[in-house]
């Protein structure tokens, strides 16, 4: 039998359960004890200024901050309730089940709009073609991008707008069905036009999804999601509800922030 103190009872109103986090890099801390609730089928913006961690807390939640030399971590973090950071567990299957998006669109050049869509499935052993085409346009139509790119699906990826290129490399995070998306500044490279896309988008996924974005767009932030961590010099200052967040902050920093008096 197990032991029920090991295990916490999952809840599945919570995604990701991040609990005394500490990141370093060789000596410096760059993210010192934070813990917060990722609510499932949710928006989690992190906002705060440069260099406060921000992108570094969203690579934790899926193992990628693993990938620079010196990474140590201290803490837990748990996907619906398993510690992903547990002997055994291999960075590779967290990141099938969180996915994520960067600043840069980066299409892989060499491949079609289709061949994007379906790189992750094929490296998974996916080789039934009619599995293919169903899940590149359901990725695709997932990141409103079906309909602007259906009769063109073997052009190459780079012949796509910048915001186009973006809404691909969402479709090709979403086609190998994770649990959680992850998106660094999605928008933050992209015209009023393309980031407004790319924000109803983020709206419309947490129907499906758990969605967490990093950005420093106050104004993104306070649209598109539905809770809010600030972050400042590597600490959680202050984690709720968006509209609180934005209207009545617990903290003076966090005024101090959402107002432009610094950051």
């Amino acid at each position: 039998m197990s032991n029920p103190h090991m295990e916490p009872q999952t809840d599945p109103r919570i995604a990701l359960a991040v609990r005394g986090l500490s990141i370093f890099f060789g000596r410096q801390a760059v993210l010192k004890n934070v813990t917060l609730d990722v609510a499932a089928h949710a928006v989690t913006a992190i906002i705060g200024p440069s260099g406060c961690g921000k992108s570094t807390l969203l690579r934790a939640l899926n193992r990628m901050h693993e990938l620079n030399p010196g990474a140590r971590m201290e803490g837990e973090i748990r996907l619906f309730g398993e510690n992903i950071y547990s002997r055994g567990v291999e960075p590779v299957a967290v990141r099938r089940r969180v996915g994520m998006v960067f600043q840069k669109s980066n299409p892989f050049p060499t491949l079609s709009i289709a061949g994007n869509i379906t790189v992750g499935l094929r490296l998974n052993g996916v080789r039934d073609k009619r599995l293919l085409a169903e899940r590149t346009e359901e990725s695709l139509r997932m990141a409103a991008l079906w309909d602007e790119v259906k009769d063109r699906l073997h052009a190459p990826a780079i012949s796509l707008s910048g915001g186009q290129q973006q809404r691909l490399c969402i479709a090709r995070a979403l086609a190998v069905q994770p649990e959680v998306l992850l998106m660094d500044e999605p928008a933050s490279a992209l015209d009023p036009l393309a980031t407004q896309k790319i924000e109803d988008l983020i709206v419309e996924l947490k129907k499906d999804y758990t969605v967490v974005i990093v950005t420093h767009n106050m104004q993104q932030a306070a649209r598109a999601s539905d809770f809010t961590a600030f972050l400042y010099l590597g600490e959680l200052v202050e984690f709720g509800p968006t509209t609180k967040m934005f209207t009545n902050p617990s903290q003076q920093r966090t005024e101090d922030y959402v107002t432009g008096r610094f950051g």
